[in-house]
């Protein structure tokens, strides 16, 4: 289970770190910790879950030892795949600007939706994960979301439009 979960660690890992040898490490000492304590997981239980929080748990002792944060560079973002020229490079300008957008995030409100709107989790497991009270979780994606798409609105992209339509919304 553990190899095979090894890419959503990673995700995870790097929308945390924002580098990707900062992600690397995490995802490797998540692997350590998980192995050491494999007693301690519950069968019947989310593994992903488990692994999100020994992620996320490495990641607050890694900001209390150095207290330091940098941005990973767009351009180090996977490409978008497609085979028309325009729709692809109108989809790489949104991932760039949907990505520098959820940067600007909170810490916290970037930690929330990154486990439910990209991991998949639901509330109660992302409460879990962060130790928080479902309603927590609730408000701090719902802030996460308004925030999110009042900074792509101001870069001229419209939420429902970026998902619908092949073009990039005006920007007046």
């Amino acid at each position: 289970m553990l190899i095979a979960f090894l890419p959503t660690m990673r995700r995870f890992a790097l929308s945390l770190a924002r580098q990707h040898d900062v992600a690397d490490d995490l995802v490797q000492s998540a692997c350590e910790r998980a192995l050491l304590n494999a007693g301690s997981f519950q069968p019947g239980t989310r593994f992903d879950a488990w692994m999100f929080r020994i992620i996320r748990n490495l990641w607050i002792d890694r900001i209390r030892r150095t207290n330091t944060q940098a941005a990973a560079p767009v351009e180090e973002a996977d490409a978008v795949v497609g085979t028309d020229g325009v729709a692809v490079a109108t989809s790489r300008l949104e991932l760039s600007d949907t990505a520098q957008a959820i940067h600007q995030l909170p810490d916290e409100q970037r930690e929330v939706l990154t486990l439910v709107c990209v991991e998949g989790l639901s509330y109660a497991e992302a409460a879990g994960v962060m130790g928080v009270p479902v309603g927590t979780v609730m408000s701090r994606l719902a802030r996460a979301r308004t925030k999110l798409a009042a900074l792509l609105a101001e870069k001229g992209i419209s939420v429902g439009a970026a998902r619908s339509s092949p073009t990039r919304g005006s920007r007046s």
